[in-house]
């Protein structure tokens, strides 16, 4: 590892007056909102002195503190400051007279003395010699401790011991490129009675470089056999060795495998199926007519298919595979291909054999199941698309299997590539960790991200058509076109993020403003995240298994969909940026990638510019300082940390749209008439902006005037800016509250959703501090408890009236706990809407008749968005012998499924009575999570964020930083951890500060 300093010169620039308004922008973003400049920023060189004009892109650079010493700051009395201008790169054209022009300082060395001229000469004299003493001296390596005699041999990597004993042959977690495999056969012979398997693997493997070894993954599987042969040669017994601590078995030989020469693994093995939700594992269900039903599957992503059978397991070992798999005739199996035969077997059992893959693959995306699902189907161009559940289940299929038809269709279309595949299977899994798993051909889903009621809203529809959307997008981004390694993860989640929400607002035009909300929604928490300095690149270096399961965070889905939006916004032309993606996906077919091969494949100019955005953490505040007809913007990190924290030096090409009262030019001018200016318009870039106190007066006068001055994205963007400012020590909060008191004239989602979600994190952190003054208000005098058809009035009544219930306001209480008792009486025939099940189950959950009755529906219910609802009223109750209930029986996992346990943990924190139980309850079976949920794992960077989050005082940052010091390798390195104490202490530093302004101003 190496750290490299550069000192980078912001230049101040600034607008002439400019009393004309001819030149409208050609874009048509802007042709239904006319007062919009886009003003997008060029990548500068750092040698890059002057410039000039060019057309109507701008740049926000500047500097981080401390980054340069005093004669530099004399020198460029502007340094830390941004300008605003328009530039071209082009040397040829600088005028050499710029006033731009950095002139260099003033020399004033004085001309050295005749003595110290003969001083310097002896000593370099002297150095001299006694290097070349030490050079010319022979067999000798000098040290710290002195000359130690010289090997004759190059020094030998220090090799790990084999289980065996035995030295293994590599010491390095990344395996060696020697060695390349071609083609997988694999035989598996699952027996669900005794939870246990067998296996056969015949790999095919190509040598790339002459090597006397072959490295490959293993974990838990006891290999009883070993072949190998070599080109036409004969098979032969090997012995295999195996280092557990990095999950790697190996072959060694007497004699080099030459470069070029094919040969032949052969490994037979036998396992137990995984307890945990990776590799090939066991679940379970119960059926109608109660009996339980058991069943394998796989989840192999990011480091589990070495789990199920020895294999490459790294992304860029792709390959084909030909899978085999015994059952019982009750059974059916599924694998990525479609089935080519079946065998009667002599002991009763069969054997399916599925066609080879007609692509190659990365291990992680195989996959396999042995279930008796039953499967509705309908075939889409030239390929069968299938949708399967568990047989009870099989009605809630049909819209699972229209939207997939309707997304494979436009994917193919868009991205102008066919699914390569002949067949497309979408799962349900009963128990399932993952939210759904893009395996090629076969994507796995939990039943509450796949299944839909016929009785279900449209809000609950959409969020399933969002799963399908994404994991769809999947089948290229990360399918055909595969990262290299887990460090460019967002290139797979990044795309598919980003294409989701791209998708459904153009094939579901009924689900276009919720998509848009939601994508802005998550944007905004993505930047919660990366705010924080425990964050990290969004392409960054990982080597351990923990640091590869926390890249599946906000960072590499949100914050990656989040660039591509504004790369997107950036580019000339509607089409530019579809065309670059096109062209990657044609230019990479099968191959893998890194981060560079995108920027290079969308246009040769962008690479710069977002490379600012990938190879660092963190993300810009822009700040707009104005003075007459002049505007200056400077950049810094935008760092949510304590003092003593580093801020980086480093700099953003940030493209800014600028949104002005009255007009848009191609030159920025603001005459006095012109009072107010909004940044970054429809909040495309991914960069918080401060406009003073007198730009957040202007901004709030304007809206509280006329709110539809500024589109409800940009309402939206002001109100988590002013937030994050807030959080961040640059704004009072007296200025937040004066920004919402437009609200009142509020009328789209976006903008109160955001309000709503910041207040109540606001309000819990005043509740665990037993600060109980904050009223926010009738929230819900406007809404309706009946059923609602639009969905985003679905989506923010469900919010308002949580909130409000959550409060206690008793209107909101008492016609909940009338729709339950309604719900109870009917035997559950009587229908509560969609939108309001969840608020009608939390308020049933605070009643001691209601909570055991709750409980049984939930035990008996089989529509599982309505199922989770329960779970989550269930584990909102304040009641605390009810807490410890549920946090232990989702850890036990019979009543309440394993796999739902972060979820009950996160709902349990909420609560005043529940957050200190949910941090006793992780601290007492921290181990037994770890055995569940993989370390570093989403899963538990959900426990870890919902059990600390809420902290605010010295007391508990003590407790969490102890804890979580003394588990060592068991999850003291993970980033989560770092995360969960830098939050406390912003907490703490945001009470102590703003506590007694907020009892004052409420």
């Amino acid at each position: 590892m190496y750290i490299t300093t550069c000192i980078l010169f912001a230049h101040l620039l600034s607008f002439p007056l400019f009393e004309n308004y001819p030149n409208m922008i050609e874009n048509s973003m802007f042709e239904e909102e006319p007062d919009v400049v886009d003003l997008t920023f060029p990548a500068l060189d750092p040698d890059e002195v002057a410039y000039e004009p060019r057309s109507s892109r701008l740049l926000v650079r500047g500097l981080g503190e401390n980054d340069m010493d005093e004669d530099e700051e004399d020198c460029e009395s502007s340094a830390r400051l941004l300008g605003m201008s328009f530039m071209n790169r082009s040397s040829s054209h600088r005028p050499s007279s710029s006033p731009y022009t950095r002139q260099p300082p003033p020399r004033s060395c004085s001309r050295p003395s005749a003595r110290t001229m003969v001083v310097c000469v002896l000593f370099l004299v002297i150095v001299a010699s006694m290097t070349m003493v030490l050079y010319f001296l022979p067999g000798c390596t000098f040290t710290k401790t002195g000359c130690k005699p010289n090997k004759t041999t190059p020094i030998e990597p220090v090799y790990p011991e084999s289980t065996n004993g035995t030295l293994f042959p590599w010491a390095q977690l990344r395996l060696p490129q020697s060695v390349h495999p071609l083609s997988y056969d694999l035989t598996l012979n699952p027996d669900l009675d005794n939870m246990i398997f067998s296996g056969r693997t015949v790999i095919d493997m190509l040598v790339l470089h002459n090597t006397k070894r072959i490295v490959l993954h293993s974990a838990n599987l006891n290999i009883t056999k070993a072949t190998f042969k070599l080109g036409d040669g004969d098979a032969s017994d090997v012995t295999v060795l195996e280092y557990k601590p990095a999950q790697q078995i190996a072959v060694k030989f007497t004699e080099d495998l030459k470069a070029g020469q094919h040969c032949v693994l052969t490994l037979e093995y036998s396992a137990k199926l995984s307890h945990t939700y990776d590799g090939f594992y066991n679940s379970s269900y119960t059926d109608k007519d109660g009996n339980k039903r058991v069943l394998a599957a796989t989840q192999f992503e990011p480091l589990s298919a070495r789990k199920a059978f020895p294999c490459f397991d790294e992304p860029a070992f792709k390959a084909t595979f030909l899978v085999k798999i015994t059952r019982k005739p009750n059974y059916k199996t599924l694998s990525n291909m479609p089935k080519a035969n079946v065998t009667a077997l002599p002991n009763g059992l069969l054997r399916d054999e599925f066609e080879r893959t007609s692509v190659n693959m990365s291990t992680y995306l195989v996959a396999f199941i042995v279930a008796d699902f039953t499967p509705i189907s309908k075939n889409v161009s030239e390929t069968l698309v299938s949708v399967y559940s568990v047989p009870e289940k099989k009605e809630h299929t049909e819209y699972a299997l229209d939207t997939a038809s309707k997304l494979l269709e436009f994917y193919n279309n868009f991205f102008e590539i066919g699914y390569p595949l002949k067949k497309l299977d979408l799962v349900a899994i009963p128990d399932f960790l993952a939210g759904a798993m893009e395996n090629w051909g076969l994507i796995t889903f939990r039943e509450t991200s796949l299944l839909v009621g016929k009785q279900s809203s449209s809000l609950e529809k959409q969020v399933v058509a969002s799963v399908i959307a994404h994991e769809l997008a999947h089948q290229w981004f990360g399918n055909l076109v595969t990262m290299s390694w887990w460090n460019d993860l967002w290139l797979n989640e990044g795309f598919a993020t980003y294409m989701q929400y791209t998708s459904l607002q153009t094939v579901f035009t009924s689900c276009v403003c919720l998509q848009g909300n939601l994508f802005l929604a998550v944007r905004f928490r993505a930047m919660e995240k990366d705010a924080l300095n425990s964050s990290h690149a969004v392409s960054t270096e990982v080597n351990t298994p923990e640091q590869v399961e926390e890249m599946f965070d906000s960072v590499s889905y949100e914050k990656g969909a989040s660039i591509l939006l504004m790369l997107k916004a950036s580019l000339p032309g509607d089409g530019q940026f579809r065309k670059g993606i096109i062209q990657y996906l044609n230019q990479f077919s099968g191959l893998n990638t890194d981060t560079n091969d995108l920027w290079n494949s969308l246009t040769q100019n962008v690479s710069e510019m977002m490379s600012s955005w990938t190879s660092q953490k963190g993300f810009p505040l822009v700040t707009v300082s104005r003075k007459g007809d002049q505007v200056t913007l400077t950049q810094e990190h935008f760092l949510l940390t304590s003092d003593n924290a580093t801020h980086t030096s480093s700099l953003w090409n940030i493209p800014v749209t600028i949104k002005l009262q009255h007009q848009v030019s191609e030159s920025l001018a603001l005459p006095e008439s012109v009072k107010w200016l909004k940044l970054n318009y429809r909040n495309t870039g991914f960069y918080i902006v401060h406009y003073g106190d007198e730009g957040w007066a202007a901004l709030r006068d304007a809206l509280s005037s006329n709110v539809s001055v500024l589109t409800h994205e940009d309402r939206a963007s002001l109100i988590h800016n002013i937030f994050a400012l807030s959080r961040l020590g640059r704004v009072s909060v007296r200025h937040v509250f004066n920004l919402l008191d437009y609200m009142t004239n509020e009328t789209e989602t976006t903008p109160v959703l955001e309000a709503l979600l910041q207040l109540n994190n606001l309000y819990r952190l005043l509740d665990k501090r037993q600060e109980h003054t904050l009223v926010f208000g009738s929230l819900m005098n406007n809404q309706t408890w009946v059923e609602e058809e639009s969905v985003s009035k679905q989506e923010l009544r469900s919010a308002l009236l949580e909130t409000a219930c959550g409060l206690n306001e008793e209107n909101c209480t008492q016609q909940a706990k009338a729709l339950f008792q309604k719900y109870v009486d009917s035997n559950g025939t009587t229908r509560i809407p969609g939108d309001l099940q969840q608020v009608v189950f939390n308020v049933a959950a605070q009643s001691d008749e209601d909570w055991p009755t709750l409980l049984n529906m939930y035990e008996h219910v089989t529509y599982d968005a309505e199922k989770r609802k329960m779970l989550r009223g269930l584990a909102s109750t304040q009641d605390a012998r009810r807490i410890v209930w549920i946090l232990n029986a989702g850890l036990k996992g019979d009543i309440i499924q394993t796999q739902e346990l972060p979820l009950v943990i996160n709902t349990v924190c909420n609560g005043f009575a529940g957050y200190l139980f949910a941090w006793d309850f992780i601290q007492e079976n921290w181990d037994h999570l770890i055995e569940k949920f993989p370390v570093g794992s989403f899963a538990i960077q959900t426990v870890i964020k919902s059990v600390t989050s809420q902290f605010s005082t010295q007391a508990h940052l003590y407790q969490v930083k102890g804890f979580f010091s003394s588990l060592k390798e068991r999850g003291a390195q993970m980033r989560s951890v770092q995360e969960a104490l830098e939050t406390i202490r912003l907490n703490q530093r945001w009470m102590d500060k703003n506590l007694p302004t907020l009892k004052k101003w409420l």
